[in-house]
């Protein structure tokens, strides 16, 4: 779902980036209360989609006028259709089609409740997995894939069993391929963070062999905290009093409503400000993902980690230092980025698995990104759009492709000539019910904000 796109509040129109999904904000580094240490807030505002009515960009779109006709074209098709079928049968559609949706419609909603809850066979193999009494590599990859091969065969079995129509038929197994999408990225993503967690224990078991040769484990973490203690005194006194107001307090920046945000030391915050200024400039205003790459020479400073890092990393002894953030980098793997922090095995629950299967998405992640209300105007548009849409693509159907299906005595030209037209407008209907109307509405009664684009250039800066 995209969420709408707002300008920041006190922040300088340079430090806005706009990219071709969205806009990049980057803030002049501040100190927060709780922390010495300079941040900066990078946030991206995700851009609104071409089909939303407040989006305003839409409105100044040079083929406006062409999208303008395609509806008006579609509009007239449709009451030409209707008055024909007045005209010939004394109503507008003969329902033919409606009748094959009814038949076993009952059954047909049993089966599809029986495919949903199938996927709870995800949850007992994730348990395992949590409490390790078997391994994702190779026991666990194994059980995934027969279920998923069985629940797929017993779906498309049972079809072929019911006798149903291709509307029935095409249904439960495309909802089945949805669900074991599903439940292949819960598993995989589950017995990855399994194989994370425990290396984080084996890196953990090396380190605190390493704390032997300086005194043992609470005399090096008292070694790092005085490091520390001495790291921030001097950084304390060169920086003075920067990121603070006049008032000597510390300034958060402003966000955009809807927007997506992450936290990062000042060094990697001027390297982005300064690539995204350059790529600007280069490409005349648009800037893609592929562009906001940095060299080793460009980030001298690693970006702090949302993982609280542990105490060691800072212990004067390199060895140690190093094996601690080696240890912090795979604990950090193991933690979400937003901000509840969900940490690997605490996701493994029926709540958060139910959140998984209900948002729409066919990728899990531990955490994903919410917005704070829903838009009733934005539902009642996308609901008004499905029904609306629905009914010219069953006009669509009914009228130019049900009467034209191909018969033994037609030549295949023909029959691509007669329905090459009206299936190329219902895949472009039916594409707009499932991807801009249904997905959106749903996603914004589950508070599901979409942040891909995010994700992607925040591992650019990552990289």
């Amino acid at each position: 779902m995209e969420t709408p796109s707002t300008p920041v509040k006190n922040r300088p129109e340079s430090e806005a980036f706009k990219t071709s999904e969205g806009t990049l904000y980057v803030s002049k580094p501040y100190r927060p209360k709780a922390s010495k240490k300079l941040r900066a807030l990078i946030t991206f505002a995700p851009r609104k989609s071409h089909f939303d009515i407040s989006n305003e960009s839409s409105g100044t779109n040079e083929f406006r006028g062409f999208f303008s006709l395609f509806w008006i074209s579609i509009f007239i098709f449709t009451i030409r259709a209707y008055v024909q079928g007045i005209e010939s049968s004394g109503r507008p559609l003969n329902l033919a089609l409606a009748t094959m949706f009814s038949q076993d419609a009952i059954m047909l909603a049993i089966s599809d409740l029986v495919l949903v809850l199938s996927t709870c066979v995800c949850l007992p193999l994730a348990y395992a997995m949590k409490k390790r009494w078997i391994r994702y590599y190779w026991t666990g990859m194994i059980i995934q894939h027969v279920l998923q091969s069985s629940i797929l065969a017993g779906a498309i079995t049972w079809t072929f069993n019911r006798k149903w129509p291709w509307v029935q038929s095409g249904f439960l197994t495309l909802h089945s391929l949805v669900m074991i999408m599903k439940m292949h990225s819960y598993i995989s993503v589950n017995g990855q963070l399994q194989l994370t967690g425990m290396q984080s224990d084996e890196a953990l078991q090396v380190l605190r062999r390493a704390t032997n040769t300086v005194g043992g484990w609470d005399q090096a973490i008292n070694d790092a905290k005085a490091h520390r203690a001495e790291l921030d005194a001097a950084a304390g006194q060169s920086s003075g009093s920067e990121g603070a107001d006049s008032n000597g307090t510390p300034s958060t920046p402003d966000v955009p409503e809807g927007s997506t945000t992450s936290y990062t030391d000042a060094a990697t915050a001027q390297a982005l400000r300064k690539r995204l200024s350059s790529v600007s400039q280069a490409t005349n205003g648009y800037i893609a993902v592929s562009d906001i790459r940095f060299t080793k020479s460009e980030v001298d400073k690693p970006k702090e980690s949302v993982f609280e890092a542990h105490p060691l990393v800072d212990h004067p002894d390199e060895r140690i230092a190093e094996l601690a953030k080696d240890y912090c980098d795979l604990r950090s793997e193991l933690t979400s980025t937003g901000p509840a922090r969900v940490t690997w095995p605490d996701n493994i629950t029926i709540k958060n698995f139910a959140d998984y299967m209900l948002v729409p998405t066919l990728v899990y992640e531990l955490e994903y990104p919410r917005t704070d209300r829903i838009r009733p105007i934005y539902v009642f548009e996308k609901t008004v759009a499905t029904f609306g849409t629905f009914a010219l693509l069953y006009t669509v159907t009914e009228t130019f492709i049900l009467p034209y299906t191909p018969t033994y005595d037609q030549s295949i030209l023909r029959s691509l000539l007669d329905l090459a037209l009206p299936f190329m407008i219902a895949y472009l209907l039916l594409f707009f019910i499932i991807f801009e109307c249904i997905c959106n509405g749903f996603a914004e009664l589950s508070f599901f904000a979409d942040r891909q684009f995010y994700e992607d250039w925040y591992g650019c800066v990552r990289s």
